[in-house]
């Protein structure tokens, strides 16, 4: 009797395509965050306070822009032109970080770049699960961020390699890294193919005050155990000064970047497989031991070379 067990589904193409897309992304993004921090300090003059001051504004835009697009990529009932639009920016960003000459320019290009993060973040995230099978949805989300996250550590090999071939130049690692912004953007716009949805469907503002009632205590705990744990939380920029203020030549300050990623694409998709398997709350406790550890060993290591 012929065997009944079904054949094992496959992730869909435009899952693929969008892990493609978020690498190429980060391979521009890192390229250029890999060395802006010593760019700023040492080709603009940028004190370490101004640096903390850009890298905390650039973040709390993004992160205040991914509420309203979320929002709106739920009301509207289309993600894929949001995405477009966020990548869009981002991509835009870039030729700016290679002909900025002043503080006023890399602060626009950083915050243009974030507020295209901040619009594309949600949406995208919405149409992986629109995407994916309801049983395969925590190996989508693996699958996105292990390929986004290998275009993290990609990116800073890059400038590294630039940067030692040639002679120190910023500004012609920055123009290098136009490139895979714009594949970035090519490959969204004609890869991806957002599911059809039904027209008929009423659409409402999801921030309703009835709405929100519907969210229950767990998710709020969560919400809250998230926001003091981002505290522990600080900019990659300031690990980069750390090593160049050390002794480390500039070509070679991307390397922690590059350290930091491989260990997260390594076990992003593995983890998310184990979430379809796995209490969400266990795996989230073990993450966040894991981050305390981190910041320990971290702060007893800055004691030992103050001292």
């Amino acid at each position: 009797m012929a065997s009944s067990t079904a054949p094992p589904k496959r992730l869909p193409a435009s899952i693929w395509a969008l892990g493609f897309v978020s690498l190429l992304m980060d391979i521009s993004s890192e390229m250029i965050h890999s060395l802006l921090p010593v760019f700023m300090v040492t080709a603009l003059g940028v004190s370490m306070l101004t640096v903390g001051l850009i890298e905390g504004a650039a973040e709390a835009t993004a992160m205040v822009l991914k509420v309203f697009s979320g929002v709106l990529s739920d009301w509207w009932g289309r993600r894929k032109p949001l995405a477009v639009l966020g990548y869009g920016l981002s991509a835009l960003s870039k030729p700016l970080f290679a002909v900025a000459s002043t503080v006023g320019l890399v602060v626009t290009a950083r915050l243009l770049d974030r507020v295209g993060k901040g619009i594309r973040g949600a949406p995208r995230d919405a149409l992986v699960a629109d995407l994916a099978p309801p049983e395969m949805r925590g190996a989508a989300f693996g699958l996105r961020q292990s390929l986004d996250t290998v275009g993290a550590f990609l990116g800073p090999l890059l400038a590294m390699g630039l940067m030692l071939l040639w002679a120190n130049d910023f500004r012609a690692v920055f123009w290098v890294a136009v490139i895979p912004a714009a594949l970035c953007v090519t490959l969204l716009v004609v890869g991806v193919r957002e599911p059809g949805r039904p027209t008929s469907a009423a659409r409402t503002n999801p921030i309703r005050r009835e709405n929100l009632r519907r969210l229950g205590a767990g998710y709020w705990w969560v919400v809250a155990l998230g926001a003091v744990f981002t505290l522990a939380r600080f900019s990659e920029a300031f690990l980069v000064l750390r090593l160049q203020q050390g002794g480390l030549p500039l070509a070679w300050t991307p390397l922690v970047l590059v350290l930091m990623n491989v260990v997260f694409a390594l076990g992003a998709y593995p983890l998310g497989k184990l979430s379809d398997s796995t209490r969400h709350t266990t795996l989230l406790a073990w993450g966040l031991v894991v981050l305390i550890a981190a910041d320990g060993l971290l702060a007893l290591s800055d004691r030992g070379a103050i001292a």
